[in-house]
């Protein structure tokens, strides 16, 4: 080995190292469903949501409110100054002294009875509102979840296919060992050596980019999930052995229809916009409402000379008020209301299509798992009778070193298809759980 591929060599075994120590440390076996605990309370993904669901809450009880009477009360002391008299035609004027010192009390209660449907309305929208809020914060959080399993199933395939690379090495090793003996012996070439050699560092490289992509991925999970940042994550391997349902796809849709938060965000949305319509229709009704005053006020000014005395009067009644303008003014935001709710149901049927086009593309992937399962099974199977096969007749030479490289590539890809078959399933049927609101 000249001394160019021995410092690369050396290189790529420090860099092995660094990969071997991240990933040689003790880890943390974590269950998926113990990931999504953890989120709920500790993501900072979810705490905008919740807290809008909370302002949701709030804004609707600010609306039932208005069921409520409106009491006001007002307390004045003020200094008035002298006033004086005209003829009309401003001549003969006079001054007119006026007591200075005023005082004002009064108090008012007004009690809605009849707004049209107006504060019904308002409460109506405030809680639909609060509602679609609980919906999207369902909807991010089924987000995080399916982002966390994408995280999670990433590093259970990479920690296999980490085993399955080491494995290769050995074994390459184990190989390269027999080809040194065989060079000693001088039945093998220098150049198959050297060959081998090369098959050796692309694994050990491999090796390398397997690790680093194991922190990216750990890194990801453990802050999506609000998990200490010195976590290392193991996934539980008992995830591959659990019975999945065998459903149809009808099943699913149905699932799908009855859960799916974008769908159910959707529906509010057109409900909303139906109590839109409501609330603009009430501008065209009268008000009525029941009125209570109290007034103690001091002096009395509207006669001629002031009367330095308090007045205090009080009374009670119904008020009726109608705003004209709503005549002419209603139509338009009336059918503003009407247009947003054609949006919202055009929203909710695309939704709806979005959804059952998902729900049927995750269901054929779920069934095409299964299979790509059973036909990786039989390629491994095949790809080490191969290999086996090829080692026998290299060493009796019978095999170049060509094929004994395209035996070893070809063993390495069958089970890392393998590897990644198995994660596979597991991934669609966690996709479909996401499409249809269930996971």
């Amino acid at each position: 080995m000249n001394n160019h591929r021995l410092l690369t060599g050396l290189f790529v075994t420090a860099l092995l190292s660094g990969g071997v120590c991240a990933w040689g440390q003790a880890g943390q076996v974590v269950t998926l469903e113990h990931l999504f605990e953890v989120a709920e309370t500790n993501s900072v993904q979810l705490r905008p949501s919740f807290a809008a669901e909370e302002e949701a809450r709030r804004e609707s009880s600010v609306a039932r409110s208005q069921r409520l009477p409106d009491i006001n009360a007002n307390l004045s002391l003020s200094y008035i100054g002298d006033g004086f008299t005209t003829d009309r035609n401003f001549s003969d004027y006079q001054k007119a002294p006026i007591p200075h010192f005023g005082n004002g009390l009064g108090v008012n209660v007004s009690q809605p009875i009849y707004t049209g449907g107006a504060i019904t309305a308002g409460i109506e929208i405030a809680d639909l509102k609060s509602t679609a809020a609980r919906y999207a914060t369902e909807l991010e959080r089924d987000n995080i979840r399916f982002t966390l399993t994408g995280f999670y199933l990433d590093i259970f395939k990479y920690r296999n296919l980490r085993t399955v690379v080491e494995n290769n090495i050995a074994q390459a090793r184990k190989v390269l060992a027999e080809m040194h003996a065989r060079y000693e012996q001088g039945v093998a070439l220098l150049n198959d050596i050297t060959r081998y050699e090369l098959l050796v560092s692309n694994l050990e490289l491999q090796l390398i980019k397997i690790d680093n992509t194991l922190n990216i991925l750990n890194r990801n999970l453990v802050v999506t999930a609000g998990l200490p940042d010195d976590t290392v994550v193991i996934p539980d391997s008992t995830i591959l052995n659990r019975a999945l349902p065998a459903a149809g796809e009808a099943w699913w849709q149905q699932s799908a229809t009855e859960n799916a938060p974008a769908l159910k965000l959707a529906r509010s949305g057109v409900e909303i916009s139906r109590s839109a319509e409501t609330l603009a229709k009430s501008e065209r009704l009268p008000k009525i409402g029941l009125q209570a005053s109290w007034s103690f006020d001091g002096p009395i000014l509207v006669e001629v000379p002031p009367i330095n005395r308090n007045l205090s009067y009080w009374y009670v009644g119904v008020g009726v008020s109608y705003n004209l303008s709503s005549l002419y003014k209603t139509n338009k935001s009336l059918a503003r209301s009407r247009a947003a709710t054609r949006v919202a149901i055009d929203k909710l049927n695309a939704t709806s299509e979005n959804i059952s086009l998902g729900v049927r593309a995750d269901y054929v992937r779920y069934l095409e798992a299964y299979e790509e399962l059973k036909t990786q099974r039989k390629s491994v199977e095949l790809a080490e009778r191969n290999y086996n096969t090829t080692s026998t007749r290299y060493s009796a030479d019978m095999a170049l070193i060509t094929d004994m490289l395209d035996a070893a590539n070809s063993k390495l890809d069958a089970e890392q298809q393998l590897v990644n078959a198995g994660i596979n399933i597991i991934y669609y049927y966690y996709k479909l759980l996401f499409t249809t609101g269930q996971i």
